[in-house]
């Protein structure tokens, strides 16, 4: 019984060990060729429904007696392998989904893209190999890594990550620059590209140090074969003062670097906004009147990170020494959400299109991103992870809920949460939420206890025969803190009523 009241928890704690290996062992050495390593990397990247559409109709892992697949996982190498048997079985029950056709095609500022998945500005679309690889896997397209007048000199180490308890990767901070490659060279990786890629889109991003270079490496894109131009003006850790995010803080430099961007093209052109700022509408504002066709938000937050204690030096340490540099990853999806809604709301901002960036990972993610009003989005920071592989899933993954939900193409859903985002004084308080706890999977931790009892409102005391959990009604708000905490997803919400007067 508890392997069936724990199932999905047992199954993302398995799929999180895995090593997410290049050309995995476990796939090679399996007797009955599933295809263990696709499998699970689906189900890490939230596409379940894609995962278990993978597994053959009859699962062989009952009756395999080799291990094989475990014994050659890398993981077992550090402790435990991955319990690649009990992954498979766990979801062998799950009814397989029929991919209909849907349309993942958008038109972006007046663009024809393919689906709405591209490489963000970065070292993952930095040179000609490297896109065209993405391009063949099936990236739409990228927003090809800044291009300046100047290449950059630049730092050893530059990137590193944020942890937690067991969670090695919460976030990224690097401190990286613009492209390290010429202009010249850069003109002719976007020929080329588009030479050879001509129904992908590329968007050359650009970051000048005066109007005369806004103006110049605008026409300069154009004539490689740019689609859309991206004016970088929120990067947080340019050496070179005046430019990045000094540039997105100041609504008067943003209208007067898109006005000089404008006089060197004809194509659409990007505003890309810093999150370093409270209000993201003044700057949007600002290039929309100057000439921009639509915003690309967020770029990196400024950050500072992982401290020791011992020297007080910080990473990425550069002999010592570190500088503030761009947080990005999972953990900046909230921030970046929130602007995109406040930008897609905003009524001077109605005749903006948006490209969404900012901790996406998954489909899932993505479909946020689209549902709060952007027509495409940018990764960076998972294909560092992960490589440009995760493609498959975030294709795949879409196309099912798309199909699962009656969708027939991605536009449907461009917009579609907007109307549930409210003021606060118009959300409903008349009335309160009580948890409901399920006693069969509550394993007694107390968790919810220590929560309510130090950080919320005193409503839940622990029975003492059983030792699990017994709400105080009369105490109780409804804040839901218990469900958010609970490790066994034993406290779900419960009946709504009307607050006593």
């Amino acid at each position: 019984m508890n392997s069936l009241l724990y199932k999905d928890i047992s199954l993302r704690e398995d799929v999180a060990g895995c090593l997410l290996c290049h050309e995995a062992p476990c796939r090679k050495a399996c007797p009955h060729s599933v295809e263990v390593d696709s499998i699970i990397l689906s189900l890490r990247f939230e596409n379940k429904a894609g995962a278990v559409n993978k597994l053959p109709d009859v699962l062989p892992c009952d009756m395999c007696e080799s291990k094989a697949c475990k014994d050659a996982c890398l993981k077992g190498k550090i402790n435990d392998p991955v319990q690649i048997d009990r992954i498979l079985k766990g979801i062998s029950c799950e009814q397989k989904i029929e991919e209909k056709e849907v349309d993942l095609s958008i038109d972006f500022c007046g663009v024809k893209c393919e689906n709405p998945f591209f490489l963000s500005s970065s070292v993952v679309g930095s040179n000609y190999e490297m896109v065209a690889k993405a391009f063949d896997m099936g990236w739409s397209g990228v927003a090809f890594k800044t291009i300046g007048m100047f290449v950059p000199k630049e730092v050893s180490p530059r990137f590193t990550a944020l942890t937690k308890e067991n969670v090695p990767f919460v976030g990224f901070k690097n401190i990286e620059q613009i492209s390290d490659y010429t202009l010249e060279e850069n003109i002719e990786f976007l020929k080329k590209l588009k030479k050879n890629y001509p129904t992908k889109v590329i968007v050359a991003s650009i970051m000048g140090q005066n109007e005369d270079e806004w103006t110049t490496l605008a026409k300069l894109m154009t004539e490689a074969g740019a689609d859309i131009i991206e004016c970088n003006f929120s990067c947080p850790h340019m050496t070179n003062k005046g430019v990045g995010s000094d540039v997105g803080q100041d609504p008067d430099l943003v209208a007067l670097y898109t006005k000089a961007t404008r006089k060197g093209t004809h194509l659409p052109i990007l505003a890309k906004m810093t999150p370093n700022i409270g209000n993201m509408e003044i700057p949007a504002i600002a290039a929309m009147k100057a000439g921009a066709t639509g915003i690309a938000a967020i770029n990196t937050i400024k950050s500072i990170m992982n401290l020791d204690l011992e020297t007080f030096e910080s990473e990425p340490n550069v002999e010592g020494k570190t500088s503030v540099g761009g947080y990005s990853g999972k953990a900046v999806k909230p921030i970046a959400l929130r602007f995109i809604h406040s930008m897609s709301s905003c009524e001077e901002l109605k005749n903006a299109e948006f490209s969404g960036m900012g901790g996406i990972e998954t489909w899932r993610d993505s479909a946020e991103f689209l549902a709060l009003g952007c027509k495409n989005v940018q990764i960076t920071t998972s294909v560092m992870q992960y490589g440009y592989r995760v493609i498959e899933d975030l294709i795949n993954g879409m196309k099912l809920y798309l199909s699962s939900q009656g969708y027939h193409s991605i536009s449907e859903i461009v917009g579609k949460a907007l109307p549930k985002i409210v003021p606060a004084d118009e959300l409903e308080r008349d009335s309160i939420c009580y948890p409901r706890f399920n006693r069969e999977k509550c394993v007694g931790c107390g968790r919810c206890y220590l929560s309510c009892y130090d950080g919320g409102h005193q409503a839940i005391k622990m029975d003492e025969k059983s030792k699990k959990p017994i709400l105080i009604a009369n105490k109780c708000v409804g804040c839901q803190l218990c469900v958010t905490v609970c490790p066994a997803n034993a406290v779900a919400p419960g009946k709504r009523v009307n607050k006593k007067i």
